[in-house]
């Protein structure tokens, strides 16, 4: 892959705690990633155009809110019907390992849990953008 890996870091829905997202993406950052980070409080539209303006790899979604069974799969089936489908969609928050695999098996990628180091996140972008 030419040039720098851009990832769109995103909150979504009404969860405002925010440190982990900020947390993974500065270290992003310092792994040489190229990093927009949405803020709080996102739709999943303003996610997908988001994406779409940005032209990104990769986006993250983090979800503390327990909506992640409803935004995940929203995200998804906008990024395909916007025409990124191909674009990777992963992220994390507090998540039980079920609606993890269910996730999975719906079309998201990798998912991570609280304590994940960053470097396991950033090892698999890397590894999905290649």
């Amino acid at each position: 892959m030419a040039g720098k890996i851009r990832v769109l870091v995103a909150k979504a829905g009404l969860d405002g705690h925010d440190r982990g997202a900020k947390v993974v993406a500065s270290a992003m950052r310092d792994a040489g990633f190229e990093v927009i980070y949405t803020g709080l409080h996102q739709t999943p539209e303003m996610i997908v155009q988001a994406a779409i303006q940005e032209d990104v790899d990769a986006v993250a979604l983090s979800i503390l809110s327990g909506a992640h069974m409803t935004l995940f799969p929203r995200v998804l089936a906008l990024m395909r019907e916007k025409g990124i489908g191909d674009v990777l969609l992963t992220g994390g928050g507090i998540i039980p390992k079920e609606d993890m695999a269910s996730l999975k098996q719906a079309g998201v990628g990798q998912l991570f849990g609280p304590g994940t180091p960053t470097t396991a996140i950033i090892d698999y972008i890397r590894g999905a953008s290649e």
